[in-house]
């Protein structure tokens, strides 16, 4: 019987994954790569990245880091070494297609008239929700990124079934600030040797170096105890009930974390106290790891710090639109650690203006995807890897999970209706905590226990009641994970 073929963008941490997973189930994965070599983003950094997770928390489930690997917190080359021994021992090698660009994806509905997707009240145009007899296929054309000159001679166009989007959001369009006219990059020609001065916007917690991830932090913050000091989407009045009657402990465990922080790294010397909570950043996925011997640089002055909420370009540097008439910058180089924009990489990949739509949603970085993974309109296709969490890798292998099992006809999705209101529920709780972000870091325990509970899995993984509500969550905990039997 021929193999039902599946079209996987990116081969990045995501794109490995749902390779890995759709394999498993019996697939034909084709991954479309637009580099000369995997690892997504971390193809991109320098080599002295280092993880913002600790590596317990950023491993595969079934594949740990080797014993040789002691640093806490792993650099670009072992990271990018990491990934490469993954895809070898698992063979997903041949299923990816390297310099291989995907120009858009399109829909190609196998009835015609099917084009009205308001009237549908199931994914895909289905009346069960279930993807055992799919309406239509997806193009892919793709073109060779390693060819610079005509590059739309060498278009191809490949048909598959299904479309797992693992694009990411930290690569591809850059968030370049808008800036007044003649006061962007191009008035900027040049300046005097200086040291480097770090120019920031917000203020955000960070964590030490030196501390342990996974100790006393992770008991306060990862684990079934420290949600529910926390509103979940779809609970009940009890839960609601004990989160109001929890809220001094979580106020107090954030004023201690704080306390310890402002004990370990001098925030207050140089007027870097944030004004929200600990708990604020941790929710909204806007906790970072102190870069080691940060602090001593800012002391001997070669790392300068400026706080302003606007600055513009002239000749020889930057100015900037404060209220306490700061002079002007005079500076060599400007690196902008703005980001990236990539909502509108995912948007621009369809090449449907109805499906560009849908997606706009996200836009606005809220979530829009069922389960993290699923547009309720948008048929055969998921996203993976877009929605954050404290380590994206452990979030992604979840998901992956998840999406191959659907693929194998183990569970069938809600109506569009039903979908919406939990994708609601989801926005409401991320407004509340996040900022609107599409972060899953403070309910990630929550999160997978619905993931588990729709592949007919045990979502409770830890060895007795006190360990289930007091150890923190990770990724070798869903080792073992085994989806309940298909569905007839």
């Amino acid at each position: 019987m021929e193999r039902r073929v599946i079209g996987i963008i990116g081969a990045g941490v995501s794109g490995l994954l749902a390779c890995k997973y759709v394999l498993e189930k019996g697939f034909e994965p084709i991954v479309f790569e637009s580099q000369p070599g995997l690892g997504g983003v971390w193809t991109h950094t320098p080599e002295t990245t280092k993880l913002q997770s600790s590596k317990q928390a950023y491993q595969f489930s079934d594949f740990p880091w080797p014993s040789s690997v002691k640093e806490e917190y792993p650099n670009h080359n072992l990271v990018l070494k990491y990934l490469e021994s993954y895809a070898f021992h698992l063979g997903l090698l041949p299923y990816i297609k390297f310099n291989t660009k995907v120009i858009n994806i399109n829909y190609c509905s196998v009835q015609e008239g099917e084009d009205d997707f308001h009237a549908w009240s199931h994914c895909g145009g289905t009346t069960d929700g279930s993807w055992s007899n799919p309406k239509g296929k997806w193009e892919i054309t793709t073109t060779n990124a390693a060819v610079q000159e005509h590059p739309e001679q060498g278009h191809q166009v490949h048909e598959v079934e299904f479309v797992i989007l693992c694009i990411g959001r930290f690569s591809g369009v850059p968030n370049i600030p808008d800036f007044p006219p003649n006061k962007g990059p191009e008035a900027f020609i040049n300046g005097i040797e200086n040291p480097c001065t770090l120019l920031f916007r917000n203020l955000h917690w960070s964590v030490p170096a030196d501390s342990s991830p996974f100790g006393v932090l992770a008991v306060l913050y990862l684990s079934r105890f420290s949600e529910l000091m926390l509103h979940k989407p779809g609970e009940g009045p009890f839960l609601s009930l004990l989160v109001t009657l929890l809220s001094p402990l979580r106020w107090t465990i954030s004023k201690l974390v704080e306390s310890y922080i402002k004990f370990k790294i001098p925030l207050k010397r140089y007027n870097l106290i944030p004004a929200h909570r600990f708990s604020a950043d941790v929710t909204s996925c806007s906790l970072a790891v102190t870069p080691e011997n940060f602090y001593d640089r800012v002391e001997e002055g070669s790392i300068l710090l400026k706080k302003s909420k606007r600055f513009s370009f002239y000749a020889n540097g930057l100015t900037f639109d404060d209220d306490d008439a700061t002079a002007p910058l005079e500076t060599d180089i400007v690196i902008l650690g703005t980001g990236y924009k990539g909502e509108v990489k995912l948007r621009k990949i369809f090449k449907s203006p109805t499906f560009q739509n849908y997606i706009a949603g996200v836009l606005n970085s809220t979530v829009t995807l069922y389960r993290g993974c699923i547009h309720p309109r948008i048929p055969q296709l998921a996203v993976i890897g877009f929605a954050e969490s404290y380590a994206n890798l452990y979030t992604s292998e979840m998901r992956c999970r998840w999406l191959a099992h659907f693929l194998e006809e183990g569970f069938k999705l809600p109506s569009i209706k039903e979908m919406e209101k939990d994708v609601l529920e989801w926005e409401k709780y991320m407004k509340r905590y996040s900022s609107g972000g599409a972060c899953v870091t403070a309910l990630h325990v929550w999160y997978n226990d619905q993931l588990c509970k729709d592949m007919g899995c045990n979502p409770k993984r830890k060895k007795g009641y006190f360990a289930e509500l007091f150890q923190p969550y990770g990724p070798t905990d869903y080792a073992n994970l085994t989806p309940g039997k298909k569905i007839n």
